[in-house]
């Protein structure tokens, strides 16, 4: 599952039942839009294992700066409420797998 991050819905979702991974990216960010469909992919293959968030730094700046952002594309891995792996820049769908895969 595929879901829109927002500074009002953060909390729920990270400290929810499943595993929360969350792709930081913006509009402006070329490398954003080539990592956007893998997390899209690996949505549908993860569904129900964890969930997926897009979070949109331009309009969630606070979330960003919690976790010293400073580079995007960022992937935040969080489990049972935890920051538990951090991944900055764009990389092929393999090495996303297998940081989706060690998080379960």
């Amino acid at each position: 599952m595929e879901v829109e991050i927002t500074s009002e819905n953060f909390e729920s979702y990270k400290n929810g039942e499943l595993p929360l991974v969350v792709d930081l990216w913006a509009t402006w960010c070329g490398p954003c839009r080539m990592v956007g469909p893998i997390m899209s992919e690996l949505a549908k293959e993860y569904d129900g294992k964890l969930v997926v968030g897009k979070c949109n730094v331009e309009d969630n700046d606070d979330i960003a700066s919690e976790f010293g952002v400073r580079n995007i594309p960022t992937v935040l891995f969080f489990k049972n409420g935890q920051l538990v792996d951090k991944f900055v820049g764009a990389a092929a769908k393999d090495k996303y797998k297998e940081k989706f895969d060690a998080l379960l």
